[in-house]
């Protein structure tokens, strides 16, 4: 009824500023976009050996887990990855499978980790997308890098920002969920805790004991427990594969749990996003979920 798209559509090419705002973002509508980053060098440059040559020796930051989920619900603690520095070529050993590890790791530090940790790289993409920094009348605040192994999860949640997400190799699958679902997506309240590695190589879950409770989604959508979670059931997914040298057009407070196929490399920008009449309609619906949860 609100004229949610049952799959996601594709546009052949970027729109004018003008009408991305109009037809996608005012809407609040997601889209695939195909040939807005055929211009980047990094489609063909980005190979291994490219990487291992710029990037190589330098120190980056590094979310180990045990299971490949950061970021997650774990034995009811909102459990975050260790965050390791570690050479960069080290880090694609362990991809390639030159090395074995039984631990999953993903470069994925949210900081715009592209222009703080990886300047290198910053010139085989952009800074901002031109088009959408015009419709919008903003740079990006963060622009992201992401590299890891297929058994990486990004687990269910939502982001305040308008994401374009560019894949550069391999594929991204994503599972989205209109804010309109709010009602039937579960959240609560964890204690916070980080991955720690003890002294004989195994991880330990160490809270963060002086860190307020974390609210976030206990669900995986995959797999959901409906005798847990009932309402879910009327929740309506959409999915969507993301391949090398397409943009996906996220919009701000849809829920997104993503997958990836191995070695998958991917760039994202976030711009801020509007705190207008669609944000005060979720607060609304957050609002009246929680109510209802109470009476």
């Amino acid at each position: 009824e609100l004229g949610w798209p049952e799959s996601v559509p594709y546009l052949d090419r970027p729109l004018s500023p003008l009408e991305f705002y109009r037809e996608w973002v005012s809407p609040n509508k997601p889209c695939i976009i195909r040939n807005a980053i055929s211009h980047w060098p990094a489609l063909k440059k980005w190979t291994s050996a490219y990487l291992r040559e710029v990037v190589g020796p330098k120190v980056v930051s590094v979310a180990v887990t045990p299971n490949g989920y950061a970021d997650a619900v774990f034995q009811d603690r909102f459990v975050m990855p260790e965050e390791r520095q570690m050479p960069f070529m080290d880090f694609l050993d362990i991809v390639e499978k030159k090395v074995t590890s039984s631990n999953v790791f993903y470069v994925q530090k949210q900081c715009s980790n592209l222009t703080e940790e990886f300047p290198e790289l910053v010139n085989d993409v952009q800074p901002d997308i031109p088009w959408m920094t015009e419709a919008l009348g903003k740079k990006p605040d963060a622009v992201n890098f992401w590299l890891g192994e297929s058994a990486a999860v990004t687990s269910l949640h939502k982001d305040h920002y308008e994401n374009l997400y560019c894949v550069v190799s391999g594929e991204k699958y994503f599972l989205l969920h209109p804010p309109s679902d709010r009602p039937f997506i579960p959240y609560e309240l964890y204690q916070p805790a980080t991955y720690q590695v003890s002294e004989d190589g195994s991880f330990e879950i160490v809270d963060e004991k002086t860190a307020d409770k974390v609210p976030w989604i206990p669900l995986d959508p995959l797999s959901p427990n409906l005798e847990l979670y009932p309402e879910y059931a009327q929740a309506q997914p959409l999915q969507c594969t993301v391949k090398a040298g397409e943009m996906l057009y996220l919009p701000s407070l849809w829920f997104h749990h993503v997958q990836q196929s191995h070695g998958c490399i991917a760039v994202n920008y976030w711009y801020d996003m509007e705190y207008d009449l669609k944000f005060s309609y979720y607060q609304l619906l957050d609002g009246l979920t929680k109510a209802v949860k109470t009476l």
